[in-house]
């Protein structure tokens, strides 16, 4: 029976019928990874902004504090409002007003105002806008796609997230040299047109308007708690999105220590903090093409365990203890190749668990929960760099154990931390492999 689903699944038929039948979803893709990578270039400009200007790591990371709070906390209400609403108008509505924002931020920056706060504001608006686009982008994905094909999505949508890696810093960082950061936001607003005008004149995206008035006649709040309802009923979907909370949490505090590692350690400058990305970009780029062509495996819940296993057992060790960019590269190799398998798995269990129907809602609350942490673990990896492993590791004398495995200067504390996330990130993976619900999702697919 499993053996028969997954023949299903990945018969695609022909290059020519699976294109045509994919069309929508490519074109749809392609334009939104586009814009993507106008976004995380001006995203990625501004990382390098505020550190140049504070040399904190605390303050450099309240920048994703302040997008991903809004996210989470008004996340539980937007699947209600997107199962209601037309999917493709919230899609271009939000991106309008985000696109507006990244012009405030260029009208500041060319009059010479621009502060910190400033993009804090901004980014917390963007967050909102991004709280209710999400779901509505998932739910339109499901509409316009095969259901055979939602492994190979995950793939694909993995796959342009790495090449966005790749390119983000290569990119971002010439035309910062050559014309400067107005440059980097005329081409976050040039990619955003093309989206813009092809999901408005190139995509129709199929509505139910007899679902959407039906749960536009529930109060917001009942219809909120239909998704929290579904999640308790379903352990094992819970089970995963808690682990993948866990992950987020150690993830979060190695991003926010990531760059003040990268810029300030002996070893570490702007170019080490591009390739090291580039390199991630260039492993999840190969994940992904894998991810994409492989047959669905007999067990999806074992390759999600293993893959973050893996991930978290390898990279931060290499970070943590390496001193040159080569060594950091061969770290952000390893810990970033195995995640768009695990992704992809991911991805097609959700699809294949969560009814159509249901799908804004329950991603909503996915995402609160989820991506609780993130905002948390941001502002507890800035935290513990600044006031507590810097601090620690200027305390050293020169001929000290922790001298010795990390280095000494600015950046050694962050070394050490990620030493001890490592050990974090596999406790988090053996702890939920134990989890039975978790394991019943392939029994319930087969």
């Amino acid at each position: 029976m499993n053996n028969d689903r997954n023949t299903k699944e990945n018969d695609g038929g022909s290059i020519g019928s699976t294109l045509r039948e994919m069309r929508t979803f490519l074109l749809l893709w392609l334009t939104q990874s586009f814009s993507g990578l106008g976004s995380a270039m001006t995203s990625y400009a501004l990382v390098i902004w505020s550190y140049t200007q504070k040399g904190s790591a605390l303050m450099t990371a309240l920048l994703m504090v302040s997008s991903y709070a809004p996210y989470v906390l008004l996340s539980i209400f937007a699947g209600a409002l997107s199962d209601r609403w037309n999917k493709k108008a919230t899609m271009l509505i939000c991106d309008t007003l985000a696109a507006a924002t990244t012009v405030a931020m260029l009208i500041l920056l060319r009059t010479g105002r621009l502060q910190i706060w400033h993009l804090y504001l901004i980014n917390g608006i963007n967050g909102v806008m991004n709280t209710v686009q999400q779901p509505a982008s998932e739910v339109a994905v499901t509409k316009v796609l095969p259901k055979k094909y939602y492994q190979r999505v995950g793939g694909l949508r993995y796959f342009s997230s790495s090449v966005n890696s790749i390119m983000t810093p290569i990119i971002a960082t010439a035309i910062l040299g050559l014309w400067g950061m107005e440059a980097v936001v005329a081409f976050d607003l040039s990619t955003f047109g093309i989206a813009f005008l092809t999901l408005a004149l190139g995509i129709r995206i199929p509505e139910d308007r007899e679902a959407a008035r039906e749960q536009g006649k529930e109060k917001l709040w009942h219809s909120t708690k239909k998704g929290l309802s579904y999640l308790r009923q379903q352990k094992g979907i819970l089970g995963l999105i808690l682990f993948l909370a866990s992950i987020n949490l150690v993830a979060s505090v190695y991003q926010a220590a990531f760059p003040a590692m990268m810029l300030s350690r002996e070893g570490g400058s702007e170019r080490a903090l591009g390739l090291v990305n580039a390199v991630i970009g260039m492993a999840t780029l190969a994940g992904s093409i894998f991810a994409s062509f492989v047959k669905a495996p007999r067990s999806r819940v074992r390759v999600i365990c293993n893959c973050l296993l893996f991930s978290m057992s390898s990279e931060n060790f290499f970070l943590a203890l390496g001193r040159t960019p080569l060594v950091w590269c061969i770290g952000g190799f390893l810990g970033w190749i195995a995640i768009p398998l695990m992704s992809a798995n991911l991805d097609a269990i959700m699809r294949l668990h969560v009814p159509e129907h249901m799908q804004g809602r329950v991603y909503s609350v996915r995402n609160s929960l989820q991506f609780f942490t993130i905002p948390i673990g941001y502002f507890l990896g800035g935290f513990l760099v600044d006031r507590v492993f810097e601090p620690i590791m200027a305390a050293q004398g020169p001929g000290s154990a922790l001298t010795r495995l990390f280095g000494s200067g600015k950046g050694s504390g962050a070394a050490f931390l990620f030493f001890v996330i490592a050990f974090a990130g596999i406790g988090v993976c053996l702890y939920f492999r134990r989890n039975r619900h978790i394991w019943e999702l392939e029994r319930q697919e087969s």
